[in-house]
């Protein structure tokens, strides 16, 4: 299993080459996946990122969510 972030631009396209800090592409496990997005959103969402969802290898997980913070 490869847990993996899609990153989503305001009209909710899939961006293929997030800028920083969009550096890390695969996590060992749900919760370091979700860690990061926790740590980081501030920061994703500055640098254009509006929406996640989580992968699993080819499955998604949940998402779209919002990094708005309303």
């Amino acid at each position: 299993m490869s847990w993996s972030w899609q990153y989503l631009d305001n009209g909710g396209q899939v961006i293929d080459s997030p800028v920083e800090p969009c550096v890390t592409s695969a996590f060992p496990s749900q919760s370091d996946a979700e860690a990061y997005v926790s740590d980081t959103w501030r920061e994703l969402r500055a640098s254009g990122i509006s929406a996640v969802t989580l992968v699993d290898g080819d499955r998604v997980v949940y998402g779209p969510m919002s990094l708005d913070s309303e």
